[in-house]
């Protein structure tokens, strides 16, 4: 795969457009060209500034210091008056700058609970768009002729294939006695994040352990279901994983405690 190519493909790799081989292709090359990765990560960022800024307005402070220094206070000089001070008050106070002022307040309000909202859905926005690649991941791989790039039951020789793959191994145990056997291992893309995924085998059940870098990404907290398929969260040792399988409540419920006990 040339530059021209893989720059074209960017974008809908980001949206889980492509099948999994040409996911692969495009992956293996940005690996080894530098301007398609840092492309990459430019637009994965430009994705993310769109979902997370907030729209905001400040007012200028030539507005602030004509309101600040307005004679609000400031009592009639046109002879006595039968009105009490405060009524005097408000007469004085011109009707455009009272309305700038409602508005001011108002706006600022406003921008609070803009501000406040879109911080609440550029997370949810972000958490969403995990599952998605999470599943998309899984589908990819299902769909390929296999889904491990280092096929293995022995955990000795799993762990070491992801040193220099990743910033840290994953923790990696097998467990075929409890009928869970590690198949082997790959390197897949969370956003343009790599991770390491365990690929583990239960009857013809093909389940991918995700083990989630801490850079942007946080627990799962509840089960997400799509298509037949559910997405689980766990730790496994001291770092944050997601499950992504076919299993019924029951088995998925067994391969968990058996992660959550891993050392």
């Amino acid at each position: 795969m040339d530059c021209k190519t893989a720059l074209s493909l960017l974008e809908p790799y980001l949206d889980n457009e492509l099948d999994r081989a040409d996911a692969r292709e495009l992956e293996a090359h940005v690996d080894g060209c530098a301007d398609c990765r840092a492309a990459l990560t430019e637009l994965d960022e430009l994705h993310l500034a769109l979902r997370d800024n907030a729209l905001r307005y400040t007012a200028p402070q030539a507005l602030r210091d004509r309101i600040r220094s307005s004679g609000i206070g400031a009592s009639s000089t046109s002879g006595a008056s039968s009105s009490p001070p405060a009524l005097t008050a408000r007469r004085a106070t011109p009707t455009w700058l009272r309305l700038a002022a409602a508005w001011v307040l108002a706006f600022g309000a406003g921008s609070v609970s803009v501000h406040w909202w879109n911080s609440k859905q550029a997370a949810a926005n972000s958490q969403a768009q995990i599952e998605r690649d999470l599943f998309a991941s899984h589908w990819r791989a299902l769909a390929a002729a296999s889904p491990v790039d280092v096929v293995s039951s022995d955990r000795h020789a799993v762990k070491p294939w992801f040193a220099g793959k990743i910033a840290a191994a994953p923790l990696v145990q097998d467990f075929a006695e409890q009928g869970f056997a590690l198949a082997g291992g790959r390197i897949d893309y969370v956003g343009n994040e790599r991770v390491a995924v365990l690929v583990y085998r239960h009857g013809l059940h093909v389940i991918d352990v995700f083990v989630l870098p801490q850079t942007r990404m946080s627990q799962i907290a509840e089960p997400v279901r799509r298509e037949g398929y559910v997405l689980s969260g766990i730790t496994l040792g001291a770092q944050t994983a997601a499950i992504v399988s076919d299993l019924d409540e029951q088995e998925l419920a067994k391969f968990q405690r058996l992660l959550d006990g891993a050392k």
